[in-house]
């Protein structure tokens, strides 16, 4: 027998060894559930996609009006502010 093995039920070791198959053994079943569930799902989703919207189609960007480099946006800044006064 393995020396560390062959001590008593409250060993350390052995407490140890019980912990950490329980551990893996909760990892594993957790997994194995994971993978049914999102199987099942993957099979129900397309189903009930007829209850989700359509998705809208992107809006065009509109493009930025050109600017005006002759000073006409200026001077009528300055009419208008010089027409305040």
């Amino acid at each position: 027998m393995i020396p560390i093995l062959a001590a008593s039920e409250n060993s350390v070791v052995l407490q140890g060894i019980i912990l950490m198959l329980t551990g893996m053994g909760a990892v594993y079943l957790f997994l194995c559930i994971l993978i049914l569930v999102m199987k099942g799902a993957a099979k129900v989703v397309p189903k009930l996609a007829f209850m989700l919207p359509d998705p809208e189609p992107p809006k065009p960007k509109a493009a930025p009006a050109p600017k005006a480099d002759d000073g006409a946006s200026i001077a009528l800044a300055i009419a208008a502010a010089l027409r305040r006064r």
